[in-house]
């Protein structure tokens, strides 16, 4: 049998809520622009098809209480969101089967850097540098969808130092869960074990060294951080 060059590392994962069960991570997706608000700040109008980019599995750390300021920004931006864990393997799914196919949700935090983003669109080339760094996805843990049933509302928010910067209902997506796994199954084969970070409000902006971060999701799930 032939062994690994190196010593293979293990499958990120995810504790579940009132569960000693965890959720192994495949790999994540992330929505663009699906809130209306936070697309007319980004200079965008109208219900646009959805689009996607990725993260590494390996980018989400989970409930954080200190992170180190990424190297290679001096614009790093904070993207609350709602995170949908896929617990069903399916491609074509039909949208009266979408939710047979949800695990439960998260809270997650899509951290960008701004400027480097910024130079990548100006000269038409892959944001990937900007979105899928090391511990660019910090996440709670899961709750399952037994726990809090289909999600079609409820109140998503981001402060720093306490000042609220993000504040939204979910109900405010341009594309609801059902539409996105429709439409990103379409593409590909979506596996259990795949994230999606559905989208954020509007309010994004700048997180700076030493400022603290904190998050809410149905007043359930919650993220609490500090940089260094």
């Amino acid at each position: 049998m032939s062994k690994p060059i190196f010593e293979i590392r293990p499958t990120p994962s995810i504790p579940i809520l009132q569960s000693e069960q965890v959720f192994p991570v495949r790999h994540i997706y992330c929505v663009g622009r699906n809130y209306t608000e936070h697309a007319k700040e980004m200079g965008y109008s109208g219900r646009e098809a959805p689009f996607f980019f990725s993260k590494p599995a390996d980018a989400i750390v989970v409930n954080p209480t200190n992170l180190s300021y990424p190297t290679g920004t001096s614009e790093l931006h904070h993207e609350v969101e709602l995170v949908v864990a896929i617990g069903k393997t399916g491609q074509l799914i039909e949208i009266d089967n979408a939710w047979d196919h949800v695990y439960g949700y998260a809270l997650g935090i899509d951290l960008t850097k701004r400027d480097v983003q910024a130079e990548a669109k100006a000269k038409s080339r892959p944001w990937d540098m900007a979105k899928a760094f090391d511990q660019s996805a910090p996440i709670s843990s899961i709750i399952s969808k037994q726990a809090i049933e289909h999600v079609t509302e409820g109140e998503i928010s981001l402060c720093i130092n306490k000042t609220v910067k993000q504040q939204a209902n979910i109900n405010q997506m341009i594309w609801s869960i059902p539409e996105i796994i429709v439409e990103l199954s379409q593409h590909i084969t979506l596996q259990a074990g795949d994230l999606i970070f559905t989208g954020t409000p509007s309010g994004v902006g700048g997180i700076k060294k030493g400022q603290h971060v904190s998050a809410s999701l149905f007043g359930k799930l919650h993220l609490e951080f500090v940089y260094s």
